[in-house]
């Protein structure tokens, strides 16, 4: 077995080694429902090191507190699966790496959890880079609804977060 994930997976994750490698950027997630599926796709890679300087998993809101320094009002009032979240956890990324970009990944997985405004399959991506500004939000909601298992969601939440990557 060369590669413990599925061959689209490490495919993407070698093109967004191989191109930020090429663009001299260093990369840096904080992932929720994902659950480090982003950070061990590219660490699959050889020479990823130079590329990824760290990963954050934040499954539980005091760890995206905590870890991130992502607001507990901000949480409490839009939710952790919602774009403030994802682009708070992004900013946070940014801000405790040295890395260039960051992508942030918070959904419901499901099977449980989810509610008629934020169903199973519901993913909220957000992308921050140095330099940038602050206040320019660049994070989206999706919803997976071809999504039949939380393996599935997760497997394409991984798949957008490193398109996502992707200079």
């Amino acid at each position: 077995m060369d590669n413990l994930l599925p061959a689209d997976i490490a495919d993407l994750a070698r093109r967004v080694i191989e191109t930020n490698l090429a663009a001299g950027r260093t990369v840096a997630v904080a992932e929720s429902c994902t659950g480090g599926l982003v950070a061990a796709a590219l660490t699959e890679i050889a020479g990823s090191s130079a590329v990824l300087d760290r990963g954050f998993v934040t499954y539980s809101n005091e760890a995206k507190n905590e870890m991130l320094g992502v607001a507990m009002d901000v949480i409490d009032t839009f939710g952790a699966v919602s774009v403030a979240v994802a682009w708070s956890m992004a900013q946070g990324a940014l801000k405790h790496s040295g890395a260039d970009v960051a992508v942030a990944i918070t959904g419901v997985a499901g099977p449980d959890g989810g509610s008629p405004q934020k169903p199973v399959g519901t993913v909220v991506f957000a992308k921050a880079e140095r330099g940038e500004d602050p206040e320019a939000v660049n994070a989206e909601m999706k919803f997976f609804e071809d999504a039949k298992t939380r393996a599935d969601v997760r497997r394409q939440a991984t798949l957008v977060a490193l398109d996502l990557l992707l200079p």
